[in-house]
Order: structure tokens, then sequence, then C-alpha cells
């Protein structure tokens, strides 16, 4: 039977069961689409990510006798659009069944669903064999209960897989979690290895994007890109990663420093949500290399690592099928500001969001504290739309796919599904951003100062949020204390704050 096989650009498993044998009868397809492009405005080093993952993808097919299709972005034959696309080709290559892997965004899920039930020949779906969970295990793992507590689908997950586990039953070394390890400040006695990059000339995909003028933010160097587009690549990173970085990435986990994009953090996001590496794989890895080396790395750096994998990344997966597509539409704070233009250029003189923005527009990356507590903090605190939010993170990081987004922007972050995932929303004035930061000492405010001109924007902009709000937290457990802290305040101090508060919301370019 004739087939035509579909390959998402985020469906690169070189392990997937379905190229074990070459097949004449079978055609796979690929394409660079103006429809993936257009649909948010992504970081120009994204997309060439993408392109150049999928083009080598493409390559390792047809050495192996695979029959390819694949169109480029300027092919003629392009409709740039994935349903027209394979109309033509079913069409023109007398296709008798299409098959394609399950798609890890609900929009494209729902275009295959409604593309599969306008076509009058055979179609089947499968799994794309990454995932360690399927997309309903966590829904049926929280089935009756109020709360989604993250801990404890990790807990299963370790038994499930039997990771850092004694006699199948108790976590190694007595502790699930070594969460309060893993909060330190680099302060620079520690050296910090170069992260393993590839210089890459990939020249040739960033004309066709300015020929083809395709709208993307963010910078690049483009014949020098550093950031891995193979299995092999991904491979590289992951040694790299055992050999230089994990015997300090718990440490610094949760750190950040004006002068180094990456600290001890894997770099190894890109390579598995395009499926370049599994996470299984990824995980068995590091843990290997522990072993191995037990006397020179605690185990608190490795179970972080493992924690973020098979937990956070499966738990986010889950809740993504679980909420969506509502999920993509949750305000529950009804917060409608529009996100600062600075977001797109770094030109602010708060220090912390100066040097976050720019790290994520020269490199299409931060790491989850950058993410949460300095871009994503000061969203929340000045109230912006979690729609505009949710577009800007999604272009603007290289491993930004709408499944592991939106549930950690509007979830984590935004706080905007009221709770499901975060139980209080993650707030700060400047005090956090100064302990778990060299920022503060390079800004233009003054990190210790709580009101006036030369005051962090952070310390009004909390008090003001956490009294906009209140009515949202008044049964929040988490939240008592600092209400009353807030409701101890001095009215004029209050009112000092609410009102610099107002002035940065409405004036953010004069900040």
């Amino acid at each position: 039977m004739k087939t035509l096989r579909l390959i998402l650009g985020d469906q690169l498993n070189h392990k997937h069961s379905w190229y074990n044998d070459p097949n004449e009868d079978i055609i796979y397809f690929m394409a660079e689409m103006r429809q993936e492009t257009d649909y948010v405005k992504h970081h120009i080093q994204k997309v060439v990510a993408f392109f150049q993952a999928m083009r080598e993808f493409c390559a390792w097919l047809e050495e192996r006798d695979h029959r390819v299709i694949y169109f480029r972005l300027d092919d003629k034959k392009n409709g740039q659009d994935l349903t027209e696309n394979l109309k033509k080709l079913i069409k023109e290559h007398d296709i008798e069944k299409f098959e394609y892997q399950l798609p890890d965004e609900y929009r494209l899920d729902e275009q295959l669903k409604d593309f599969c039930e306008s076509i009058s020949i055979d179609t089947e779906s499968f799994d794309t064999e990454h995932f360690m969970t399927t997309r309903t295990e966590l829904a049926e793992f929280y089935e009756g209960k109020k709360q989604f507590t993250m801990e404890y689908f990790y807990r299963m997950m370790r038994k499930k897989y039997d990771i850092m586990m004694v006699n199948a039953k108790d976590p190694e070394g007595g502790k699930w979690n070594y969460d309060h390890s893993n909060r330190n400040k680099w302060k620079g006695d520690t050296e910090i290895p170069h992260e393993r990059g590839f210089r890459k000339d990939v020249s040739d995909i960033v004309d066709l994007l300015e020929k083809e003028e395709v709208e993307t933010m963010g910078r690049i160097e483009a014949k020098n890109f550093s950031w891995p587009t193979s299995r092999e690549d991904g491979l590289s990173v992951l040694n790299y990663f055992c050999k230089n970085l994990l015997v300090h990435f718990g440490d610094f986990q949760d750190a950040m420093d004006p002068e180094e994009a990456y600290l001890f953090h894997s770099r190894l996001s890109f390579a598995m949500n395009s499926k370049l590496l599994s996470p299984q794989e990824v995980i068995e890895t590091v843990i290997g290399y522990w072993r191995d080396h037990q006397d020179e790395i605690d185990i608190s750096q490795v179970e972080g690592f493992v924690r973020q994998i098979l937990g956070w990344r499966e738990y986010m997966r889950g809740m993504y099928w679980r909420e969506m597509p509502a999920f993509a539409k949750a305000n529950h704070l009804e917060n409608s500001n529009k996100l600062p233009d600075f977001y797109w250029t770094g030109d602010t003189k708060m220090n912390c969001l100066k040097c976050s923005i720019n790290n994520s527009l020269d490199n299409a990356y931060a790491h989850h504290i950058q993410r949460l507590m300095i871009t994503g903090n000061y969203a929340l605190l000045t109230m912006c739309d979690p729609d505009e939010v949710d577009a800007w993170y999604l272009g603007v990081y290289i491993d930004a796919i709408e499944w592991v987004e939106i549930t950690n922007t509007r979830g984590m972050s935004q706080w905007a599904d009221g709770g499901k995932i975060a139980t209080k929303p993650y707030v700060s004035s400047g005090s956090y951003i100064n302990k778990m930061s060299n920022y503060c000492k390079g800004c233009h405010y003054k990190v210790s100062k709580k009101t006036g001109e030369d005051a962090c924007p952070f310390n009004s902009l909390y008090w003001n949020f956490l009294d906009e709000k209140r009515s949202h937290f008044e049964n929040n457990q988490r939240m008592n204390m600092m209400l009353s802290l807030l409701d101890k305040m001095n009215k004029d101090t209050l009112t000092a704050h609410k009102e610099r508060a107002q002035d940065i919301i409405e004036n953010p370019s004069n900040y």
C-alpha cells in the first residue's frame, strides 16, 4: 500500500520504529512552512535551528535509503500550509494511506484530525515514542484529586522507572528531593566551563529567511551557530554536560549572573524538544556518569537534573493535554496590560531585565529562574495580558514548543490558571533577585531602597500587586504571611508604592 508519512519539525526521533526498515512504498514528507514560521514571531535562532535540524534529519533518512520529499521554504511546490501540501502530495503520488505521529501541539493535533476526516483514504496516527508518559497518564494519576502537586507525580515516575530507588520503594540517599541544595548564588569563585558549541555556518538559512521576508526577533551569528541540530550534536552536548557541568549543576541551578549566559545548565532542551534525544537516554546517561564519579559528584546535583526531566517536563506535558484548549484562554487574575517594548529590545535601566532579555535576544535562551523570577515576575507584577506574555515566551526561546511553554507561562509564571500548576504566584520584590543573582550590583536602581526614584521598581510593584489582587489570595494559606505584612504597612508607604507602581506600569520606557 502506497503510504505517505508526515514528520513534523519537532519529531526528529532517530530511534522511532518507523525507520527500522526502508520501504519503497513509504514516502516521508517534511516541510519548512510559513504556517509554522508566522503563527507567532519567533527568535531567528529558533527558526534556523529547526530548519537546520530538519534538513540534517532528512539527510539521515536518505542515507538509509528512505524516500523523502522535503519542501524548503522557497520551494515552488510549497503551499506553505500543512493540509494544502498534504492534499497535493496525496493526489500527485496516488497515496492510498496517510500516517502521522501524534503532534505535541494542540493546534496541529486538531488540524491533522480535521484533515484526516476530510480525505477518503485510510489514515493512522502513531505515538512519537519519545515521552516517558502517555498524553493521559497524568490526568489519570490525579483523577479525583483537587490539587496537582508535581512532587507526588515525580515520586510515582521514580518508582515506575526505578530511577534512583532502593528496593523499588525508597529514594536513594534517603530523600526524594534536594531542592534546598539547589539555591546557591554564584559568587565567581567556582569556574564555569565554556559551553559546548559547534560554530556552524547557517548563512544559507539566514539568507533564505531574509529573502522570504520572514519576520523574526533576536540576533544571530550566522557563521558561528552553536546549538545542537543533529543527534550527534545532542549526544556531544550531553557528554560535555556530564564531564564538565554536572558537578555543580544543582548548586547553581537557580543562580543568575550578568556575564554568564548558561552557568552550569546543560543546553539540552532544544535537542530534547525536537526529539533528537530522548528523556530516558538523557536521564540514564547522567545517572550512569554520576555512578562512576560519586566521589566527585554529590547526589543533589544529579537529583536536581533528573527532577527537571522526569518530573517537571513530563508533568507539564501531562497538564497541557489535561487542560487544553481552555488553558490557552485562562486569565484568572484578569490582567490586560501591554507587555513593554523593552522585551523585544532589552533597552531598560533595570539591570536584571536588561541582562536576562539581552541574553535571550543574543542566545534564544534563559534558564528557568530567569524566565520565572525576572521576565515572568515583572510581567505578572505589571499585570500584563497573558496572551502577550505567551506570545513572547513562545517566540523568544529556542526550546519553546507550546506544550512546554504555555504550561510554564500561564501556569507557573503568570498564575493565569488560578493555581492548578503553582499553588501561589511566583512574585517577589527585589530582595529575591538580589539573593539569587549578581544583577543588582550593576543596576541603575538600589535594591535596598523601598521607595523613591532610585528604589528598585520591583519593590513597589510587588506591594502594589498584592494590594490589587488581594481578593484572589485571601484564602491562600501560602500567601497569609505576605498579606499580613501588607496589612501592617504604613498607609502612606503603601500609597507611595502604589503611585510609583502605577507610573512604572503606565510608562515602562522610563525605567
